[in-house]
């Protein structure tokens, strides 16, 4: 009989200590999981932002390839709060009809972003 006692005492707790590790365990995975759905959001938002400016790049380019014949009153810095944080589009016109659109934007607490693309509108490069 005094084995048995001996034994007893020795395992009292070990299952309080089990479940202990267990919440712990599952507490941390949980705080991971959060940890990336957090990051998940963050990368979502930016590509949502990136995907606009380029929408608006683009509608800007589409304006000045309907009308090419007044390029040089498209030119100039308007702003794009209203689709993009703190976001503004340059659009500048070179000689020989290159025309280059820059978007530029930036979420509080963020570093700031830029979109550019640049294309010929309106000329023949037969030299």
């Amino acid at each position: 009989m005094k084995t048995k006692l001996f034994v007893k005492k020795q395992e009292q707790g070990a299952v309080l200590l089990e479940a202990m590790i267990a919440i712990v365990l599952f507490a941390m995975g949980i705080l991971a999981l959060t940890g990336l759905q957090a990051t998940m959001i963050k990368s979502n938002s930016d590509n949502k932002y990136r995907s606009d400016a380029s929408f608006l790049a683009q509608q800007s380019i589409g304006r000045m390839w309907a009308d090419p014949s007044n390029l040089a009153d498209f030119a100039g810095v308007s702003n794009v709060s209203s689709f993009l944080p703190n976001g503004t589009r340059t659009i500048v016109v070179a000689p020989r009809g290159l025309v280059t659109v820059t978007i530029d934007w930036q979420q509080p607490g963020n570093p700031a972003h830029s979109y550019q693309a640049s294309t010929y509108i309106g000329t023949t490069f037969n030299d």
